[in-house]
């Protein structure tokens, strides 16, 4: 049995579980969550828990008990405290902006590069160089700020780039000249 799948999920106040089969739906301040776990678990809600188990003693059962336990807090979580994730851009003229739901980023690119934010996410910069990816959805958070990264990696040289705040750049040596 999964250490981490046996603990029940606490649900706090102003959040509500519905559970129907496999498909759990998760409603609080922050939003609305639902989705459908996969075969083998089985989701019970006694009191103000959720509680994940396997459904039998399979490998694949068993093997889904903690990620199952996990996805029902991820949304339990999401939907009353929600998640962020908070992005550096490092270059000279490199930065960002807000223009209605869309993120445009100057990147150093012949051309500034748009970026729609999809049903659940937003996008928020502070001093055009810090950008802050934020919803009640983890995965879909975490989706979104790969790709606001994706557009502009750092590189080893000089560190440009955008890059996860606190996320450390290992940096290489350049070209030594001829002596």
């Amino acid at each position: 049995m999964s250490r981490i799948g046996k603990n029940p999920v606490p649900i706090p106040e102003k959040v509500s579980v519905e559970i129907s089969g496999l498909t759990v739906k998760v409603k609080g301040p922050k939003g609305e969550l639902e989705r459908v776990l996969p075969d083998g678990v089985s989701v019970s809600q006694a009191d103000n828990a959720v509680t994940v188990s396997p459904s039998d003693t399979s490998r694949r059962s068993r093997e889904r008990h903690g990620l199952c336990r996990t996805l029902v807090a991820n949304m339990v979580e999401g939907v009353s405290k929600g998640f962020s994730k908070k992005l550096e851009i490092i270059g000279v003229g490199y930065r960002a902006q807000v223009k209605g739901k869309k993120l445009v980023v100057s990147a150093g690119y012949s051309h500034p590069v748009e970026m729609d934010a999809p049903e659940g996410v937003t996008f928020a910069v502070e001093n055009n160089t810090l950008v802050t990816v934020s919803g009640a959805d983890k995965e879909l958070v975490g989706n979104e700020a790969a790709k606001v990264r994706g557009i502009r990696p750092p590189e080893p040289y000089k560190g440009k780039g955008i890059k996860y705040q606190g996320e450390r750049i290992l940096r290489k040596a350049g070209k030594t000249g001829k002596k």
